[in-house]
């Protein structure tokens, strides 16, 4: 045979299968009836588990490909089962009363950030929130603890850079603290070589910044041959080396930090990439899921087992969802098991998605939804 008639061969027996799987989703809709009436949840996972093991037996060397087949088939019928049956109450109660038409606002509330004035936190937060006053805190955590405590209504904090990748701190917080995810925003980050007057180029040694911002200028810092010092951001870098006697170290800092800080800029743009971005996310206590969202934040865990984390991630593809951002945590005194942080495009407003996420909610040992919220460009 040649290609032509092997794929013919092919279309045969997938003409074959079409009625028989829609034949088989046609019963999962009567087990689905047969559940509702019986008060029985939509997962068996005793009865899947023995399925696919006497498949992998039947299937011979082929066991394992067709058993994730059958796994597939699976998670549809389960998907369809829990879309007649409406699982996931509380979850679907509490997104129903989060929607709002209106705009993310304060209302003039104070917002949270990290670092001290000229810091990127607090230039994204003026851009998010235009009539609001910032309150700066030392730590990532001060600022979730600021939310928490209530002095402040929402937090604004660094997630991902589009060079050094994620802010690790930031997530090991989101899952701590499991606030709602109410907005983004996508900065353009241009860093700045500063320095006091009057400091020499040449004399230079130690840059001070934070390690992200380090980081985004590694280039420049190894192509001068500089030593890179860690600091809690880069603004209070910039505030350190304005008020230190030393003469031989500079701050990579923003053009508004130099200005705060009275800085003489050195040199522009030293970020290895031009189109060096950085993403905050806007943390909150109170669920609001504004008009125009189009990303959904989870967290959630899979059982530890082979193909488990597959077989979630294809119940999104399933639903035509992209995902956008997936990170795994460590679970803290749980012998490398982990929690793991997924963003998707999409909106609960569409039966589907929030379908989805309440299926998800009933079947997965935990999930947690944070947010469908719209990320400002």
């Amino acid at each position: 045979m040649d290609l032509l008639d092997l794929r013919n061969e092919i279309d045969k027996i997938d003409s074959q299968l079409i009625p028989l799987l829609m034949k088989r989703m046609s019963i999962s809709e009567q087990v689905a009836q047969y559940k509702v009436e019986n008060s029985m949840p939509v997962l068996n996972e005793k009865r899947e588990q023995e399925i696919l093991e006497n498949v992998a037996k039947k299937c011979g060397d082929k066991g394992e490909i067709i058993k994730t087949v059958f796994s597939a088939t699976m998670d549809a019928s389960r998907a369809l089962q829990h879309k007649i049956i409406g699982g996931g109450r509380e979850l679907r109660e509490s997104v129903t009363k989060a929607l709002t038409d209106e705009k993310l606002t304060a209302n003039g509330g104070n917002i949270a950030c990290q670092g001290v004035e000229g810091a990127y936190s607090g230039v994204t937060a003026n851009k998010i929130f235009p009539d609001s006053p910032i309150k700066f805190y030392t730590q990532f955590e001060d600022v979730f603890e600021a939310v928490n405590k209530g002095e402040a209504v929402f937090g604004v904090i660094p997630v991902e850079n589009s060079t050094a990748g994620s802010v690790h701190e930031s997530y090991d917080l989101i899952m701590k603290y499991r606030f709602y995810v109410v907005g983004a925003y996508d900065l353009k980050i241009e860093h700045c070589l500063c320095a006091k007057e009057g400091t020499k180029y040449e004399d230079i040694t130690d840059i001070y910044s934070h390690p992200q911002a380090l980081s985004q200028c590694s280039n420049f810092v190894k192509n001068f041959d500089f030593t890179g010092v860690n600091y809690s951001n880069t603004a209070a870098a910039a505030k350190f080396v304005a008020e230190s006697s030393k003469k031989n170290i500079a701050v990579i800092c923003s053009e508004l930090a130099a200005k705060k800080y009275g800085l003489k800029i050195l040199k522009r743009n030293v970020q290895n990439n031009n189109n060096n971005r950085t993403r905050f996310i806007v943390i909150s206590k109170k669920l609001i899921i504004s008009s125009g969202a189009d990303k959904i934040s989870l967290i959630f865990s899979t059982a530890d087992k082979t193909g488990s984390l597959y077989r979630v991630l294809g119940r999104f593809s399933m639903a035509g969802l992209n995902l956008t951002k997936l990170e795994s945590r460590p679970i803290e005194n749980a012998n490398f098991n982990y929690h793991f942080y997924v963003d998707v495009s999409g909106s609960v407003r569409d039966n589907s998605t929030i379908d989805l996420m309440c299926a998800l909610s009933d079947e997965l040992p935990e999930f947690e939804f944070l947010g469908n919220f719209y990320e400002h460009q």
